[in-house]
């Protein structure tokens, strides 16, 4: 079964909010936009990369209403020793969360059991709990979070104007198209 439209289950993870650790269920993501960014573990290489340009969009994120969680399968205490060795990682405000026995890992199909950790993978969740995009990365293939940004962008458009799609490359203000016989062949 495809991933996207699947709700997400019920969960209680813990999780690193700089300076705390926390609690994340699910009723706490339902209810508003939301990512989920995994990568393969902490004390690497790609990965804090990845998560400290995610921090640069944090604050764009937070003003359209998005919540953002990184998961790795390492504990909230190794989050929590992997800020106070990296000062680009004690940067991050927002949470990051330990799946350590990869129930979300599994849920969003990242989990590698072969390697004991997850692929890098990114989602968008809708306010109903559901996912509306996914994108899959081999370990040493890095992401953008600009295109992150833009996906939930799209998909934010999408859901408000159910009647018009966003085409290759769109961007809030650019022209979208809206389905119909009048386009066929057209484009």
């Amino acid at each position: 079964m495809a991933i996207i439209g699947k709700e997400l289950p019920e969960f209680s993870l813990q999780g690193f909010r700089n300076p705390d650790v926390v609690t994340v269920t699910k009723a706490d993501v339902v209810g508003k936009w939301s990512v989920f960014v995994f990568y393969p573990a902490d004390f690497t290489f790609v990965c804090p990369t990845e998560l400290e340009d995610l921090q640069s969009h944090y604050a764009e994120l937070q003003d359209m209403g998005v919540e953002v969680f990184s998961v790795s399968v390492d504990s909230e205490f190794v989050h929590k020793a992997w800020a106070d060795a990296s000062p680009n990682i004690a940067k991050i405000q927002y949470t990051m969360l330990a799946d350590q026995k990869h129930e979300l890992a599994d849920f969003f199909e990242t989990f590698s059991e072969a390697e004991g950790r997850a692929y890098r993978g990114s989602f968008v969740v809708n306010p109903e709990g559901k996912v509306e995009t996914a994108e899959i990365h081999n370990m040493g293939i890095g992401r953008s979070a600009d295109e992150l940004v833009r996906k939930v962008q799209a998909a934010q458009f999408v859901a408000k104007h159910g009647d018009q799609v966003c085409p290759a490359k769109w961007k809030p203000g650019a022209d979208t198209l809206k389905p119909g016989l009048d386009l066929v062949g057209k484009l």
